[in-house]
Parts: C-alpha cells; sequence; structure tokens
C-alpha cells in the first residue's frame, strides 16, 4: 500500500479490478494496486475528477469497485488541487453573459485528469440557483483559452444569448486583443502573420501546412522592444487554436517559456513560469441589448515581474 502523498509522473494509470479486491471503495482500491498514489492522494484525485471507472468519471471515494472493472487514472502536471475563481476575477455579469479575468494555470473546460478547478466546474458552481436542485445552468463556452493563458474572457449564460455570441465569434466581430512577450525583435514594427493552421498528430502541436488546414490571420504591433525580448500587441483576426504560438513560433519569435512551441523556459537567470500570453482585452456587441463593450485585463503579477526584470520601462504603456 502507498503511504507518501507525492503525486506520480504524469500520465494515464489503469488498472483491472479482480476478485480479491471487489468491494474495496475506489480510494481504497487505488492505494492498494498503486505504489504511487497513497489513499490520500486517491482521494484528491478523485475529488477533481481525474477517475474513471469502466469508462465514466467517477467523484465519490466512497464508490464500491466491482470485478472486471477497468480504471482509469488520469494524472496531469498541475497539483492535484482545484484552482479557485476568485469573485474579484468577475469583470462583468448580467443575465446574458459573465465575462472573467482568468488566471494563468487554470483550465477552461474539463479535461480527463480534472473537472474541479476549471473554468467550467467554477461556473457551474457560481451560477447554480440552490432553489433549483439538480438544474443545471446553461453555459455556452464561446470562448476558449490555453490553460496557461492568462486574461479577459466571455461565456454566455443564458439560451438567448449563445447562438448569436457563437456567432459573434464565428463572424469575426468581436476584436481579441492579446499581450505576449517573445524571444528576439520582429523586423518591422508592426506586420501580420497568415497562414492555414493544422494539428500534427505525432506532436499534438499546431503548424502551418499548405493545404487542408484552416486559415488563421494574426496581426502584431511591438509595443515595447527589449534587448533579446520584445513585448508586443496581437491582434486575432481568426481563433485558431495555439495560434498565436504557433505563428510567433514559426517566425522565428517563440513566447518566452512556451517551451512546446521552442519557447526559452529561463531569460537573464530567471524561471519563466509559463508561456508568456495575456488576453488583454474584448470588444463585442452585447447579444441581447446590442451595446458596444469593452473589457480589459490588467497584466498578472508574473507577467509585470518578467517585464520588470528585463527592464521594460513600458514607457507610459498603461498595464
Amino acid at each position: 500500500m502507498a503511504t507518501s502523498a507525492k503525486s506520480p509522473r504524469p500520465g494515464v494509470f489503469r488498472f483491472t479490478v479482480t476478485e480479491k479486491f471487489a468491494g474495496l471503495r475506489l480510494d481504497q482500491y487505488l492505494a492498494e494496486n498503486s505504489e504511487d498514489i497513497s489513499r490520500t492522494l486517491a482521494k484528491r484525485l478523485i475529488d477533481i475528477g481525474g477517475v474513471h471507472l469502466a469508462g465514466r468519471r467517477v467523484r465519490r471515494c466512497s464508490q464500491l469497485v466491482s470485478t472486471g472493472e477497468d480504471v482509469e487514472v488520469f494524472i496531469d502536471k498541475q497539483p492535484p488541487t482545484p484552482m479557485p475563481l476568485e469573485e474579484e476575477r468577475i469583470l462583468y455579469r448580467d443575465q446574458d453573459l459573465i465575462v472573467l479575468d482568468k488566471p494563468a494555470g487554470m483550465a477552461t473546460q474539463p479535461t480527463p485528469a480534472r473537472y474541479q478547478g476549471t473554468v467550467y466546474a467554477e461556473l457551474q458552481n457560481l451560477l447554480s440557483d440552490p432553489r433549483r436542485k439538480g438544474q443545471r445552468p446553461s453555459i455556452g463556452m464561446v470562448q476558449r483559452l490555453d490553460r496557461d493563458t492568462s486574461g479577459v474572457m466571455v461565456f454566455s449564460i443564458h439560451k438567448r444569448a449563445h447562438k448569436k455570441m457563437t456567432e459573434a465569434f464565428r463572424g469575426r466581430n468581436i476584436d481579441k486583443i492579446y499581450w505576449a512577450m517573445i524571444s528576439g525583435r520582429p523586423q518591422n514594427e508592426q506586420g501580420a502573420f497568415c497562414s492555414q493552421l493544422a494539428r500534427r498528430r505525432s506532436t499534438n502541436l499546431v503548424v502551418s501546412v499548405a493545404r487542408g488546414g484552416k486559415p488563421a490571420e494574426t496581426h502584431y504591433r511591438i509595443l515595447q522592444a527589449l534587448g533579446q525580448v520584445s513585448l508586443v500587441e496581437v491582434k486575432l483576426i481568426t481563433g485558431r487554436t495555439h495560434q498565436i504560438r504557433a505563428h510567433f513560433s514559426e517566425a522565428g519569435l517563440p513566447l518566452l517559456g512556451d517551451t512546446a512551441y521552442g519557447g526559452p523556459q529561463m531569460i537573464n537567470h530567471l524561471n519563466i513560469p509559463r508561456q508568456m500570453l495575456h488576453s488583454r482585452e474584448l470588444t463585442f456587441c452585447h447579444p441581447v441589448s446590442g451595446k458596444k463593450m469593452i473589457f480589459s485585463a490588467s497584466l498578472p503579477d508574473d507577467f509585470s515581474t518578467l517585464l520588470q526584470h528585463v527592464d521594460g520601462s513600458l514607457n507610459g504603456i498603461d498595464v
């Protein structure tokens, strides 16, 4: 039986229940069958939603296992505790929309490794009506940010808003502005990347392809050149997965901390905690009232700290 609460390496652990262990609680079964998973850790993994029994996510430690059942344990690189969404992260809320300042490190939607601590799960908890038990709130995921991307994002939270917000994003009727710290300096003060992007199965990364991909257009301008680093403002014309990360990497200007796309993990002897990408501003028309709305999110501490570390004076730029 495991006795340490230290999390095992990220990955997927699979078991098939034998007759010897049939009837055990799920948390007890995991602790009995893995030297890497203690009873305490098993409870944490079950609680966040990383344990699946017979192909379905199970979040009850007391669930009993049966002979022949398959048990899968998904472990990601994050701590086995849910990240909360603090109230101050809510930038705006009405009956139709909710706008958030997403923290870096929080996944937008559930993954096999976790349900609790994702933006979607936190919104479910936030919007649930205690007077209507069992009725799940209606949440439209019209926008997604990578787990390690911070900043402003919007969700529709009423059925009458879902379609219009989805159409607005698909029809490019929303202005999306990002700030990024990149390695190097673009040749031009402003420019654009245009290509077709597709996911490469062998690496699960997004790359530009000659044909068969989805059109992607990224505009940028340099806000400040900082020697071996540049702070750039990026405007997305399209919204493809990993679009900014892929385009700047292919231009030889990978984002700081974006090791998947070739970005440096350290600069001036300082470790870079994540990909330095921040959703700075969203501009759109309200799906019901039609009113123009503009929301912005200040730079998070890790971003500001890194800027200061590379001597970023910002020259009066409002952060």
